[in-house]
């Protein structure tokens, strides 16, 4: 059998016509992602001294003559998430991917001398299926790729070593101290250190801060949406802690 040519323009054509939707293709899901719905990042928890310094004057009255010891409950206002930085596979990333939850529940045991208030004890659960992001197809994808939250619904923290603080500069003001505990995401447990800011005002503790570490250390790959939109190595975990008097 003769195999007869093919016509090599018409071949050309298919080929740059194939190439030419592609782009299309990736062209409009980049107007989409970036343009349609622009990101729009909330910023890293972070406790704001002149809340906490305009607090100060019923902050300490409250302080010194109630007991600051005893089991501190988690109340409205606490949230906790994740922040991690999103990259198209050609162009640089726009911003930072942040989810958040306010389902969150736990508390600490305290204890108070003269001069100084520790946390003894801590415990917190995050319920990670419920973070909510600005993109209700991220959202949707981290049940099931990164964090798997189908899988493993809950993130939890436990105190390993007690934190001590100063009364004077607690109250009314943000001071930082280093925090030692287990995290448990993704169903792995790891000892981490990291800083906190506290701040006490009135009844209210208030604690913020992040862990960044790299996804494999919590038995995690870092997420891929149709090769298109992947993240960076490292994913960062965020919280702001408002306890009261149990």
């Amino acid at each position: 059998m003769v195999k007869l040519p093919g016509n090599p323009t018409k071949k050309r054509l298919a080929l740059l016509a194939v190439g030419a939707g592609v782009t299309l293709i990736v062209v409009a899901f980049l107007l989409v992602y970036f343009v349609v719905f622009p990101t729009s990042s909330p910023k890293p928890f972070k406790l704001a001294t002149s809340t906490a310094a305009a607090a100060e004057g019923t902050g300490s009255a409250s302080t010194s003559t109630v007991s600051a010891g005893g089991r501190w409950s988690i109340v409205a206002g606490s949230q906790a998430g994740y922040r991690v930085r999103e990259k198209l596979a050609f162009l640089p990333a726009q911003s930072d991917a942040v989810g958040r939850t306010s389902s969150i529940t736990g508390a600490a045991a305290l204890t108070e001398s003269k001069d100084t208030l520790a946390i003894a004890a801590a415990s917190f659960d995050v319920a990670v299926n419920t973070l909510k992001s600005d993109r209700s197809m991220r959202d949707e994808k981290i049940h099931e790729i990164g964090l798997e939250s189908n899988r493993y619904p809950t993130a939890t923290f436990a105190l390993s070593v007690p934190v001590t603080l100063a009364k004077r500069a607690l109250t009314g003001h943000v001071t930082r101290a280093s925090v030692t505990g287990v995290f448990t995401i993704h169903g792995t447990s790891k000892r981490e250190t990291f800083p906190v800011e506290f701040s006490l005002s009135g009844s209210t503790l208030e604690a913020a801060g992040s862990l960044t570490f790299p996804w494999s250390e919590f038995g995690m790959t870092a997420p891929s949406v149709g090769g298109f939109v992947n993240v960076t190595e490292k994913a960062t975990m965020e919280f702001d802690l408002r306890l009261q008097r149990a």
